[in-house]
């Protein structure tokens, strides 16, 4: 639809309608608001149509006449101000430097994917050979080889692998296909809630399968499991509680001492350590599980892996092959982005969770006094905070990384996050944490390539960029 003049002042008596700041501009001046038509016309709509679609393009133009109408701008600046409100690309989402110290941080969508994932990732968004053999011509005979074959390579004890659509998916499956009208044998201990309300418990039992608790919170011994097994067990669970930790009179059965009870186990081992970390010396791993006699071990792709959303299969062929064959497999599966994605991973250099993990101390320190200083010269107040950051995203509780953060005045947060300059584009939000009154910018999770873009955002958020 064309906007035509005798529209705009429709709804408010006199044709004057009134904004925030005042009174609102005459009839006459409502009539210079350029028309939606000749704000197509302008060679920046026309360029930002082609790459994000007429209807972001026009509800730009229509933000920016509402603002003229209203007296906010001058009907001169209408096409200036469209074009500051265009966005980037076609989605929503907006880039975040994750500068909270937390490395894995579920809010922020997990793990940053490396730029080998993010490239056999744009490689796979067009038509390519996810379930087509080009030697042939023909079907392929395996969805997802690569994949399979890189975990493989990845945990050599794994007999066979398969990739769903994330963890809960995977304990869905198996809870499904081994379990179905069944008893799953599991600790009190282990009945975590895995977050926003979303219980294991309710997960299991909505595939039709029952609970066998046994034990208590702080102490199961394998006994209690050997005495809760029967004809009607369809398997034994091991879950790792990632995100959260019980200290003190405590007893957990192992997975070799729960292996030797002669009834498939299944271990969620939550975090996708795929082999040992020296970090994480508690951090159950899969590579470790299934050496001691893991049947199936269930974990995420997009928590220590590094990669994206998945849910990771890793065990006995017969049964990976059993779960798989499984009609449930079907609407769980994952697309051929996530095939790439995870591949490009488990093949390609280190991810950025495993860099930020291992990144020294000194070498954040340093980055912490280059940035403090840059910023001090632009009359900033900043300076160096000696801080702990945090794995997050349900892995390695209570295990502190030592870490430097730029500390900045507090008010500066909330405009790091969504002010000016973000909602233009110039910017990449920023999101900290805010401790003792001042905003903490900490870098153990910060890409040291973002350190200029870090710099940036805050210069255009004190106004001095």
């Amino acid at each position: 639809m064309v906007t035509n003049v005798d529209d705009l002042g429709q709804g408010v008596p006199g044709g004057a309608p009134r904004g925030d700041g005042g009174a609102a501009p005459g009839q006459a001046l409502l009539r210079q608001i350029p028309r939606t038509d000749q704000l197509l016309a302008d060679p920046r709509m026309r360029a930002a149509e082609h790459r994000v679609g007429r209807d972001l393009v026009k509800a730009a133009i229509t933000r920016a006449q509402d603002r003229a109408r209203t007296g906010e701008i001058a009907p001169d600046r209408v096409a200036d101000a469209a074009a500051a409100e265009l966005p980037a690309i076609a989605a929503s989402l907006t880039p975040v430097i994750n500068a909270t110290g937390v490395l894995v941080h579920t809010n922020l969508g997990r793990a940053p994917l490396s730029r080998a994932a993010a490239d056999a990732l744009l490689a796979a968004a067009g038509t390519c050979d996810v379930e087509f053999d080009l030697d042939t011509g023909a079907r392929a005979r395996q969805r997802g080889r690569g994949v399979i074959e890189a975990l493989r390579r990845a945990v050599p004890a794994a007999a066979a692998a398969g990739v769903v659509n994330n963890n809960a998916a995977a304990l869905v499956l198996a809870a499904t296909a081994l379990a179905g009208g069944r008893e799953i044998v599991i600790s009190r201990g282990e009945l975590i809630e895995i977050g926003d309300r979303f219980r294991l418990p309710d997960l299991l039992t909505s595939t039709g399968a029952r609970l066998r608790e046994v034990g208590t919170t702080n102490r199961t011994t394998v006994e209690d499991y050997q005495q809760a097994v029967t004809a009607d067990t369809g398997f034994i669970l091991k879950v790792h509680p990632s995100n959260y930790r019980v200290e003190g009179f405590t007893r957990q059965a192992s997975v070799a001492e729960l292996a030797s009870l002669g009834v498939p186990l299944v271990h969620d081992i939550g975090s996708g350590l795929l082999a040992p970390h020296p970090l994480l010396p508690d951090e159950p791993d899969a590579a470790t599980s299934l050496a001691d006699g893991a049947n199936l071990v269930t974990a995420s792709g997009d928590k220590l892996l590094g990669g994206p959303q998945a849910g990771i299969l890793l065990g006995d062929e017969p049964l990976v092959r059993q779960l798989l064959r499984h009609p449930l497999a079907r609407a769980l599966r994952v697309d051929k982005l996530t095939l790439a994605a995870l591949e490009a991973t488990l093949s390609g250099p280190p991810s950025p969770v495993a860099r930020a993990l291992t990144a020294a101390p000194a070498d954040l320190s340093e980055r912490a006094e280059r940035i403090a200083a840059t910023l001090t010269a632009h009359a900033v107040p900043a300076s160096v905070a000696v801080t702990e950051a945090a794995v997050g995203g349900g892995g390695a509780p209570g295990v502190a990384l030592p870490s430097a953060a730029v500390a900045l005045p507090e008010d500066l947060a909330p405009v790091l996050r969504h002010g000016p300059a973000v909602r233009r584009g110039e910017s990449p939000a920023v999101a900290g944490r805010i401790a003792g009154g001042v905003l903490l910018l900490d870098l153990r999770a910060v890409d040291p390539a973002d350190d200029e873009r870090l710099v940036t955002a805050v210069l255009l958020a004190a106004g001095a960029g």
